[in-house]
């Protein structure tokens, strides 16, 4: 009997496979140590919103009565469940090892991480004082055995699980002189730094986690208690990220949101981690009383949880410790001291962050703020920084005058509560605000200015393949594109008339938008390279997203390849396509980049029998983003940002020490460097702009 061929990898552990390459960082020892420790936060905060996402779907199918249901795999939904947990489990042991592994090396650089039972008599004194000052004021304690219902632990926070063994009080009745157990709950303040740098001796410096320095002092938290011993061992639930609408028609979407995202913090728990050296009955108390059963991810742990907390672990002063930064650098031609707009209107220029400075952006928005000859601002804001340039930028455009609008995506994910404020401040401003469009989210990143010239309006504008927030710029990469392209920037604003008439479908000209066009553009797009293959003409495509799950466009790149269509692709998370199979995708190679910087930027690239195409993208290829989402993918005319591109593309191809293959077996090997020179991509490219201001300096 024939055994089939897999066609596809399964999203969820090809995801996982994603976030053990960022365990691999967080492993490998030609990584400065303290972004070693980054790496395992980055590792353990992607899994929490894996659980609350994917993990949280699949499991809602299993409750529903469908857990029969087929995945790529032929495998059920529990079954999938099942192995998730499985490979979880490896993945939360080896961090572990890594930890262990990091801190013994940091006490080679004399930085030691010490528990509540190594600290010295002055190291006692000075964390007693600390507590009393600074941590007992902000904690949250709560005695639970008499409680009529057990209290809602969220799933954003750490927590203490307390056995306090207590004598009994009415000695007459107890003459056996029996104890009592009470269970409490203590919640991690959010308000302090995890990590308390205690006074350093010499050379040496130290640290102690929060829980520990709670641990320590747990006789001044339950002193009014005769105990006779008392433990905490940490416990942290993942609760289901579902974002439940309510349909009231007579509830603005703000305040539907609003409702949304508080009723998450009841979710249903999807993952319970636990300290394995816990006492079982104090186990077995809190999985009772928080109804956590065999359909959850139940997963035996260390001492420490939340070890998203390490991606703010304290440099302590040693940055010899941490990846050397590298200045952004200016873009050749345009400069921050002068009129962006002016230099804007005869030619196009590209932003690549973080290698260039995300500045030029925000002087763009400011520019058009006080420009008196700005009549109107329309823009697009899916996530936003905190204290956002963007959002100042708006307000004071509007403050000015001008008329503003924004789109913004309330439902971001994991961004709703800031972006309902960002909303309802800019309400109170007087911006306009659009809400989106019901079943779509909004994942285009846009912005259009119009300007009086004469008696005529012309264009400016903005396309980027990422968000408009100047915090992620400074470690996502991504291409943002300055265009006064009048024909292009016509097709933004038409996206602005569909969000306002969204039950008119517009045609665009330039470019392609999702949840229209994007799926059946690129069919043809890919059908253009195959046609010239089988003619014998010179055909390629070179593909850089996030993300690729669509079974429907793997299914296409695979006609591709049977038909001799050479393609590279560079897919930093998922990729459920499987290359290198003959027969199958014998022409296709994948890697992924995971390196000090987020590879975010979607670049796609045709060859198109030497008439090359580009494009730059908000969407990956995702079902998601060609169905059901309104993206922008915008195709680049001029020749040098086109050539620039195909650069940049080609530098990340190079890369071989931070690249690694996408496979069937998911085994993240790293690509062979054999005689070649080390070639690290994102450094290369670095190098690569500060050679184009050099030049710039020459000439």
């Amino acid at each position: 009997m024939k055994v089939l061929q897999q066609k596809y990898i399964d999203r969820e552990k090809s995801w996982l496979a994603f976030n053990a390459r960022v365990l691999q960082e967080a492993g490998d020892e030609t990584v400065p140590l303290l972004d070693r420790m980054r790496f395992l936060g980055i590792f353990s905060n992607n899994l929490d919103e894996f659980f609350r996402v994917r993990f949280a779907a699949i499991r809602r199918l299993t409750l529903t009565g469908i857990s029969g249901e087929k995945f790529f795999n032929g495998i059920s939904a529990q079954q999938l469940l099942n192995d998730i947990t499985d490979i979880v489990i490896n993945q939360q042991a080896e961090s572990l090892d890594i930890l262990n592994d990091i801190e013994a090396r940091l006490e080679k650089e004399n930085i030691f991480t010490i528990d509540e039972n190594d600290v010295t008599e002055e190291q006692e004194n000075f964390l007693k004082d600390f507590f009393v000052q600074k941590v007992s004021p902000e904690l949250v304690t709560i005695i639970l055995n008499d409680l009529d219902h057990f209290p809602v632990l969220k799933d954003t926070a750490g927590y203490l699980a307390v056995k306090l063994v207590t004598k009994i009080q009415n000695q007459e009745e107890d003459v056996d002189g029996n104890s009592e157990i009470r269970y409490a709950v203590i919640e991690l303040p959010k308000t302090i730094n995890r990590f308390v740098v205690l006074p350093p001796e010499g050379e040496k410096q130290y640290v102690i986690m929060l829980d520990d320095v709670i641990r320590l002092n747990l006789n001044k938290i339950f002193d009014i208690f005769d105990y006779e011993s008392v433990s905490a061992h940490m416990i942290k639930i993942t609760r289901d990220a579902q974002l439940d609408i309510d349909s009231d028609m007579s509830k603005s979407m703000l305040e539907k949101i609003s409702a949304g995202v508080k009723d998450r913090r009841i979710g249903e728990p999807v993952r319970f981690i636990y300290d394995q050296t816990i006492d079982k009955d104090t186990l077995n108390f809190f999985l009772t009383n928080m109804k956590i059963d065999a359909t959850d991810s139940i997963i035996p742990g260390g001492k420490y949880h939340n070890r998203r907390d390490y991606m703010d672990f304290p440099n302590l002063g040693r940055f010899d410790l941490l990846y050397k930064t590298n200045p952004p650098l200016p873009i050749p031609g345009l400069s921050l001291d002068e009129n962006i707009m002016k230099k804007i209107a005869v030619k196009d220029y590209l932003v690549n962050a973080p290698y260039q400075s995300y500045s030029y952006v925000i002087k763009f928005l400011r520019e058009a703020a006080l420009d008196p000859k700005v009549t109107t601002i329309k823009i697009t804001l899916y996530r936003l920084a905190k204290n956002s340039q963007i959002i100042s930028s708006l307000i004071n455009a509007a403050k000015n005058g001008k008329k503003v609008t924004v789109q913004i995506e309330l439902q971001a994910r994991f961004d709703e509560a800031s972006n309902i404020s960002y909303a309802e401040q800019m309400q109170t401003e007087g911006i306009e605000l659009i809400f989106g469009i019901k079943g779509l989210k909004v994942h285009s990143k846009i912005c259009v200015i119009e300007r009086l010239e004469g008696k005529k309006v012309k264009r400016y504008g903005i396309i980027s393949t990422g968000n408009f927030n100047e915090a992620t710029a400074k470690v996502y990469t991504d291409v943002t594109l300055f265009t006064a392209h009048q024909k292009i920037l016509k097709d933004v604003s038409k996206i602005f008339d569909f969000f306002d008439t969204n039950y008119r479908v517009h045609r665009y000209k330039h470019l392609i938008v999702s949840p229209h066009y994007t799926r059946g553009r690129f069919h043809k797009l890919i059908d253009r390279e195959i046609s010239h293959a089988l003619a014998g003409r010179k055909t390629y495509m070179k593909l850089k997203m996030n993300s690729l799950s669509d079974t429907e466009m793997i299914d296409k790149l695979y006609e591709a390849s049977n038909a001799g269509v050479k393609i590279q692709l560079e897919v930093r998370g998922i990729c459920s396509l499987i290359p290198g199979v003959p027969g199958m995708s014998e022409n296709i190679e994948a890697i992924s980049i995971v390196d000090n910087y987020l590879e975010h930027s979607r670049i796609y690239i045709f060859g198109n029998a030497s008439q090359t195409e580009v494009y730059i993208s908000s969407a990956d290829i995702m079902t998601r983003n060609l169905d059901g989402r309104v993206e922008v993918t915008c195709p680049i005319y001029d020749t040098e940002i086109k050539q620039e591109l195909i650069d940049n593309f080609d530098l990340g191809w190079k890369g071989n020490v931070k690249a690694r293959f996408h496979s069937q077996k998911l085994d993240n090997k790293y690509r062979q460097r054999g005689n070649n020179p080390v070639f690290r991509a994102q450094l290369e490219t670095y190098k690569y702009y500060q050679n184009k201001v050099i030049q710039e300096e020459i000439i």
